[in-house]
């Protein structure tokens, strides 16, 4: 039987020989020629789009639509494939695995490690869609219920004035929970585990291409590798460009409400340049002192939050409310991940596909910082932890976020937080709470941490990838990354909005679903070989 460590031995001295061709240029640790190509393609983006707003705003609207009305059903088809081996790694003796080998121990308590997954994973988007959603399916009015043999045939979120008022909001709860339970958590465990086992059990570098080590063998180390790896750097600096135009917004829109700071342009450039400026002393103070910290606060400051609206809010309703969305959640799983054959076109393709290839294209960056901090733990504890409790904590939030939004349209006639911009819907739902300032600024200091966060462990992320997978290149790399997430954000909402920031999303998206896709077999390849030599 061959040795663990010895096979380890043997695929380290493979990437030494061939791998090494890092060179130092001005204080960067550049891994020739993913930085360059990566470094060259950004800047000149930057540029182009400060300079013809006006065609950029143009092109971006195309953009979006035409990619999510072509890939739908490659990004649906995905996702599903993405949930149903993750799950099955669960319940498979793949899951004895131990990431870092079998004496490997965790450097992260399990408080520590939540709080880094949630603040990476999603908690912009959390804040800014968690009332918005649901009040948006809820007040649509797609098709029917069409039924045949006891299943949906043509599934879609009821507005609050077609049909029955409990069944609609179950409904329109079950899109939302669809959008950030299962299929996102999936997407990033993906990318996760496969950059976990592969850096701490093969001791290959951490970062994507290491992950095609059993598929592209030597040809790893050339040019199928750079191209993986700047695919990985277009997706994360795109899909956090999102992320952050998206903070940005909803920060505005918060600063507007409490302090009628004007809603321009100049504003919002301003706002991004100010976080990414907090940004950059926390990617200079380092993972520990940094993110760790900041993730920690976020933590405490997101579950106070939602500790308040919880307890201040319809409590009953609440509860109530979020078993029922589990069911209804569950229920309408299926139907709702169809890829094929559907009439409800606008919540497939401009709800799921571009929330999967958000997800997609925020793959590289969560994936590559969970695998980061998950050292230690079984395969099966992973996916459990990174899957299922995620999940089920999002579950909650909406439907306490979304619930109490909901509850004010329908018992109290709230119509301005049904009609209120997204960016606002937030604000307006605390404005029926006691201490609303208080609230409403616990808000925006949330959504600006989770900002600083994410552009921080974002940096650390594409700092790996374009120096070859190193965890300490020098910091002037780090805080270059993080100037330029910031000058993207900017460029795509000065070129054309919010709708620009989604069309980058899904643009960077649909392409890195099929390194994806590659991975997983990756994965089976590699923890199959595994678990041989550990039985």
């Amino acid at each position: 039987m061959v040795d663990s460590e010895t096979t380890n031995d043997q695929e380290n001295d493979t990437h030494y020989q061939l791998g090494q061709d890092n060179v130092q240029v001005m204080g960067l640790d550049i891994h020739n020629p993913v930085f360059a190509i990566s470094a060259v393609v950004i800047v000149a983006f930057v540029v182009i789009s400060l300079l013809f707003q006006e065609s950029a705003g143009a092109f971006f609207g195309w953009l979006r639509p035409t990619m999510t009305n072509t890939f739908d059903w490659v990004l649906l088809s995905s996702a599903n494939l993405f949930v149903l081996f993750s799950l099955l790694l669960i319940v498979t003796p793949l899951g004895k695995v131990r990431l870092g080998g079998k004496e490997a121990r965790p450097d992260y308590s399990y408080a520590g490690w939540f709080a880094m997954l949630f603040a990476a994973g999603m908690g912009i988007g959390l804040m800014f869609f968690g009332v918005s959603e649901p009040l948006s399916h809820y007040g649509s009015s797609f098709g029917g219920t069409a039924m045949e043999n006891g299943v949906r045939t043509d599934w879609a979120p009821l507005g609050g004035a077609a049909g029955n008022v409990d069944d609609a909001r179950q409904l329109a709860m079950a899109a939302t929970i669809f959008h950030w339970g299962l299929h996102p958590w999936a997407i990033y465990a993906i990318v996760a585990l496969a950059l976990a086992f592969f850096s701490y059990n093969r001791g290959l570098p951490l970062t994507l291409r290491s992950a095609f080590q059993p598929i592209l063998g030597d040809r790893v180390w050339g040019w199928p590798g750079h191209v993986i790896d700047i695919l990985g750097v277009f997706a994360t600096l795109f899909g956090l460009a999102t992320s952050l135009g998206l903070g940005a917004e909803q920060a505005l829109a918060g600063l507007n409400f409490l302090f009628g700071v004007p809603v321009t342009g100049t504003m919002k450039v301003v706002l991004i340049l100010g976080i990414t400026g907090v940004a950059l002393i926390s990617v200079v103070a380092g993972l520990e002192a940094g993110v760790k910290r900041l993730s920690e606060i976020n933590m405490v400051l997101a579950i106070g939050l939602l500790a308040f609206i919880f307890l201040l809010g319809p409590t009953g309703f609440i509860v109530s409310g979020f078993f029922e969305n589990i069911g209804a959640y569950l229920r309408e799983i299926v139907p709702l991940s169809n890829p094929f054959g559907r009439e409800d076109q606008n919540f497939m393709q401009g709800w799921t596909a571009f929330y999967w290839a958000w997800w997609i294209s925020w793959a590289p960056f969560v994936g590559m910082f969970i695998a980061r901090v998950s050292k230690g733990r079984t395969v099966r504890e992973f996916i459990t932890c990174v899957l299922i409790i995620p999940t089920v904590v999002s579950i909650f939030w909406m439907s306490t976020f979304g619930g109490a939004a909901i509850d004010q349209v329908v018992t109290m006639g709230n119509e301005a937080v049904s009609s209120a911009a997204q960016p606002v819907k937030l604000f307006e739902m605390v404005k029926a709470f006691p201490l609303t300032e208080v609230l409403s600024f616990v808000g925006i200091v949330l959504v600006i941490v989770f900002f600083v966060t994410s552009s921080d462990s974002g940096s650390l992320v594409i700092d790996g990838i374009t120096a070859g997978g190193k965890i300490d290149a020098p910091v002037v790399q780090r805080v270059f990354w993080a100037i330029f997430e910031g000058l993207i954000a900017i460029a795509l909402l000065l070129g054309g909005g919010l709708g620009a920031l989604q069309a980058a999303a899904v643009a960077t998206g649909v392409p890195f679903t099929f390194v994806l896709l590659g991975m997983m077999v990756a994965i089976f390849m590699g923890l199959r070989k595994e678990y041989k030599m550990y039985s």
